[in-house]
């Protein structure tokens, strides 16, 4: 219960669906520019993860190879440095108030998934 109250806080006051919108609007791009599909798959499920982070995680995925890596360098150079920029600041600053500490936590986990998100898949804590 205190995970969908505090996913129902995120997705309304926290930014998630600002966050979410942003990626969305990233995978659009991403998709339309045919090469850079892959792309578009990883910032479709950030999008999906920033919607409702808590009691998910991101995980590695076992069989992600020599590809996934180029491709997050790739894109770590492109994108993932101002995202996770982005979600640093944003986590300072809703760290500033008790209130907000939570969402801030929340960003700051989302930092990895930004920095280097191909070859990883979110999946539910227990």
């Amino acid at each position: 219960m205190i995970r969908f109250l505090l996913n129902l806080l995120w997705l309304i006051f926290g930014s998630g669906i600002v966050l979410g919108i942003g990626y969305g609007i990233a995978a659009l791009i991403c998709f339309a520019l045919v090469v850079t599909i892959p792309f578009g798959v990883a910032s479709l499920r950030l999008a999906a993860y920033s919607l409702w982070p808590f009691g998910r995680t991101l995980v590695d995925k076992p069989d992600a190879g020599l590809p996934s890596g180029v491709a997050n360098v790739v894109w770590l150079l492109v994108a993932g440095w101002w995202l996770a920029l982005a979600h640093v600041v944003a986590g300072v600053a809703q760290c500033v108030t008790i209130v907000g500490i939570p969402f801030g936590v929340a960003n700051f986990k989302l930092v990895p998934a930004a920095l280097w998100p191909l070859g990883r898949q979110v999946v539910e804590t227990p």
